[in-house]
Order: C-alpha cells, then structure tokens, then sequence
C-alpha cells in the first residue's frame, strides 16, 4: 500500500510574476486528494503575444484529476490571482471559497464568463476552518494593496502548511486590514512545517512603506499642479483610489472616476462595506463642466492597457475629456515588468502634448503591496518554519529569496513551474514535473499554446502575408491569371511596379511553364506558387511573407 505524502505543485505564478495556481495534494502516491489555491491570469503583449487579451496557466494536469479536486481558494481579488476562475471553472467544477470582498469579485468573474456564482461561496477568517477532505482550511488576514486579502493555513496529517498570499507589512493601510505581527506569530507557535511565501521584492533592500505615507505628498502635488490633474493606479488598489480622491478634494478638486474596472471595484468595496468613507466624485458629464484647475481624473490604465482610459488620452480624448500643455499625469503605481513600452508610450503620448508626467521614481506617490527582504525575513521569522518555498515571482527572485532563507539555516528549495516536490519530510525533495504552460484568450475563445494561432500571427506581422487565387477548368486550364492580393507588405516593387501585379506576372509565368502533372496535384501547384510568391517578394522588398494559396477548379457537367 502507497505511503501517504503531501506534495505541492505550482501551475502557475513559479517563475513569472502573474498567471498564479498553486496545489496542494495529500494521500498515497498518485490518487492524493488536491486542492488548488488561487487561479489568475497575466496580460498579453503585443511583441509576444500580439492580439492577446489575457494569457491563463494551462490546467491540463489538474482538469485530468478533477475528480480529486476538493476545492478552489482565492486569497485576494487581483487579477493574477483570481481573473481565470471564470474562464475555467468549468473544466474544473470545485467549490471555490474567499473572503466577503474577494467571493465578490469572484462572483462577478463567473457571472461574466456564463458561470454559476453559487459555486463561490465566502468564508470568513480564523478561528472559522474549511475541512476539505485530508485538508483543514483557515483564511488570516494579510495587508495588501486591496481589502481582505488573506494567507491560508493549511493543515494536513503532514503538518501544517502556511501559503502567505501576497502581503506587507504595512501597520496603516488606511483601507484593509493591517499587519499583525503577533497574530502571525501565534500561528508560528503552533508549528508551521512549511512556508509558501510571496518573492515579488526579495530584491528590495529596504524595509517596505504604509500606504499612509502618501498622503502629504499626493495633497501637496494636488494643490501645486496649475491644471487639470489625471492620476492611474491598479483599479483594485482601492486603498489608493481613496488616498487620490482625498487628496484631490483636500485640493479643492472634483474628483471622477472613470473606467469600468475602477468603477466595479469601489461599488463591490463600498457594497461589502469596506470603503465607508470615500470622497464623493462626480460623472464624466459634469467634469465636463469644471474648471480644469479645479479637476481630478482617476482612471485605468496603469500598465499601458490600449483600450484604457490612460492610453486613450495618450491617443487623443476618452469620454470626451482630453489633457493639454500645462496639465499633470501622475503614475500612482509600478510597472509590472514585461509592461515597460506600453507604459513608456503613453508617457511620451503625453509629453508630446505637453503634459508634465509624474512617476514613483522619487518614491512619493507609489508603494508596493509586496514585502522587501526585511520584511520577508521577519515573516520567516515569526512563522519559525520547517523549510521556506519560495513562490509568486520571477525565476530570479524565487532563487534570491531561496538564498535568503539558506542563509538563516532554514530548509529551501526553487520549485519552478511544473515541479512536484514532496514536502512530507524534513526538507522539500523534487520527485517528479508534471506538463505547464499557457492558454491564450484570444477574443472569446481559448487557444493553446501548441495550436499554431499565435504563431501564425507572429509571422504574419514579420513578414506580412500574400494571398493568391487561380481558377481552373476541367481540363487544368488557367481560366485568367493568378489574382494577388498583400497585407503588411510594401505596395511598391523595386522598380515602382505595384508588387501585387510583379507576383501575379510571376505566377502567371509559372502556371504557362507547369506540366499537366503539377496543375492537377493540388499540393504541387500550391507548394510551387507558394514558392515563387516568397522568391518575388524576398527579391523586391527583402520579406518572407506568409501565402495563403486558394485553387478553385470548376468541374464539367
């Protein structure tokens, strides 16, 4: 009989920032019971990804043991932790569980996506405990750059496990829960057998800021800008939108909030009574008719999102508002990395139209929601654990922070995406991978990784794309010329031709030179086309476009 072990699987969120799904299993060797704690997405870009809407961890392995699946929990309501539950909870059919203001979120995720919101059910924090199978469950508040994002206690006849969730150590957060050393080590006291614990800024050196430290310097950047005032942050940084709009209206500003996601956040945090005090706003209409002196826009688009409301002003005008010289853009935010040039051209959008842009670099109007390394190394120290696993960040960072436990004389151990480590002895030991990687929503479908789409399109950019039409008759005989048509290709040949017209001459000439054999194999025509189509246009422009070749043959009667 199969000894029973506890075994950790991340999915997603091991090596990126982003896309998180981790797993937990308990039970003999290849039937452990599992749950799956958090289930996010991260966002497509166009150099990689392009026309990619989100980018979500591919599931296969656990959709395949689904009948295992004891639940889903989601420790905060960010979009890498919980913006694929709707997109796949259909795959998977567990039980999610949260906290009021996440199963909030989360409902309206699967509301959005045709799936049952009764399938979300909340929960509420220690002492209140989840028995899922081998596992009992408990949800202890964390501070956070949103409201009621929770670690988990995970207790299984192993040990106890403690997953951090995304956390600070910020003892003023203004809105959410604050830190709470002793009641982290209370739960240290008791034993904690392994550590998952959030890498996001192991590279930080200095101890991580409260959100109440912004709010002199966003009032006093309010009242010293001459014109109108817009400022981004993540929608879901509520905390941060109450800072902004209480400064704004310290200011003697209107304040308004304009964008969906910012919109649906502070109506949830208001609704779970969380956000009781915040500044009132006014609608897109009636900032209309405000002095520009006298305004503040909060709006999306921090990361450079295209349809945003930051790029769109960067573009021209959203909502009927548009910025001018003399007015102030303030970044009240990070950018998270692989978001550098979509940030980068909305900033220089701007300064062409001579708005003054601000961002963090001064370490004014930003602080992280993540823990710097001292504040990693106290959370090591208050949980006292067995072994630390590093997870939520790039390779690099799982690596730095894994060294950083070593050097305390604790157990620890890189678990990459993929990785199945045994955690139910002393030290964590690898004893097996299991296959990852990413789907894409691509418009309102999913696409794998391995189904060509994006590949295609990545070529189809590069080198553009060529397609050919010729007709047949009965007896193979060209019925006119081959037809041409380009996209994402120069219109002009060397010589000034039009380059549609130097590949169908080309390809007519082809055509008159081919044998019997060739035009009556479908293959071999197109094979032969396809290839002088690239000739034509590699030797006129220096492209290798994409060719869509289409023969249609018209039979007798």
């Amino acid at each position: 009989m199969s000894k029973d072990r506890l075994i950790y699987i991340p999915l997603g969120g091991a090596g990126e920032v982003g896309m998180n799904a981790y797993v937990f299993g308990y039970g003999p060797k290849g039937r452990e019971r599992l749950i799956l704690v958090d289930l996010g997405v991260t966002f497509g870009e166009m150099s990689s990804t392009p026309g990619v809407d989100l980018i979500l961890p591919d599931l296969r392995w656990l959709e395949e043991r689904r009948d295992r699946l004891e639940a889903i929990l989601i420790t905060h309501a960010h979009e890498d932790h919980v913006g694929a539950l709707g997109l796949t909870w259909d795959k998977l059919q567990a039980p999610v569980y949260a906290r009021d203001f996440t199963a909030r979120i989360a409902r309206l995720k699967m509301e959005d996506a045709g799936q049952d919101p009764e399938q979300v059910i909340t929960v509420d924090k220690v002492p209140e405990a989840l028995d899922l199978g081998p596992f009992r469950v408990q949800f202890f508040p964390v501070a956070h750059s949103l409201p009621e994002a929770s670690g988990l206690i995970i207790d299984t006849p192993a040990g106890r496990v403690v997953h951090t969730g995304d956390f600070k150590t910020d003892l003023t957060p203004t809105v959410g829960e604050a830190h709470d050393p002793e009641m982290l080590a209370a739960i240290g006291k008791t034993g904690v057998k392994a550590l998952l614990c959030d890498s996001t800024n192991v590279m930080n050196p200095a101890p991580g800021r409260s959100e109440a430290t912004l709010v002199e310097p966003i009032t006093d950047l309010m009242r010293a800008a001459k014109g109108m005032v817009v400022a981004t942050t993540f929608a879901s940084n509520v905390a941060r939108l109450k800072t902004l709009a209480q400064a704004g209206q310290d200011a003697g500003r209107s304040v308004c909030l304009m964008g969906r996601a910012m919109l649906r956040m502070t109506q949830v945090a208001s609704d779970a009574g969380i956000l009781t005090d915040m500044p009132p706003t006014i609608s897109p209409e009636a900032a209309k008719d405000v002095p520009r002196e006298n305004l503040l826009l909060i709006v999306t688009g921090s990361q450079g999102e295209r349809r945003a409301a930051s790029a769109q002003l960067a573009r021209g005008s959203y909502m009927g508002m548009q910025m001018k010289e003399g007015d102030t853009f303030l970044f009240s935010s990070m950018t998270i990395p692989g978001n550098e040039r979509e940030v980068g051209w909305v900033v220089n959008a701007l300064s062409e139209q001579g708005v003054d842009v601000l961002d963090n670099a001064a370490r004014l109007y930003h602080v992280s929601g993540h823990a710097n390394r001292p504040d990693l190394e106290a959370m090591h120290d208050l949980m006292a654990p067995e072994m630390v696993i590093p997870m939520h960040g790039e390779h690099r960072m799982l690596r730095e922070h894994t060294k950083l436990a070593l050097a305390a004389g604790r157990r620890a151990a890189v678990v990459p995406n993929g990785s199945v480590v045994d955690l139910t002895g002393d030290a964590p030991v690898m004893v097996d991978e299991v296959p990852t990687g990413r789907v894409y929503l691509d418009g309102s479908r999913l696409v794998g990784a391995m189904d060509g789409v994006l590949r295609d399109r990545i070529r189809m950019a590069i080198g553009g794309h060529v397609f050919v039409t010729l007709i047949l008759d009965e007896e193979n005989e060209a019925l006119g010329a081959p037809w041409a048509e380009i996209a994402g290709l120069r219109a002009e040949a060397r010589g000034g031709e039009a380059l549609n017209e130097v590949i169908e001459a080309e390809l007519e000439d082809y055509i008159d030179r081919a044998g019997h054999k060739v035009l009556a194999d479908d293959d071999r025509l197109n094979d032969g086309m396809r290839r002088v189509v690239r000739q034509v246009v590699m030797e006129e422009i220096g492209k290798k476009p994409e060719v869509t070749i289409v023969v249609s043959r018209l039979m007798g009667e």
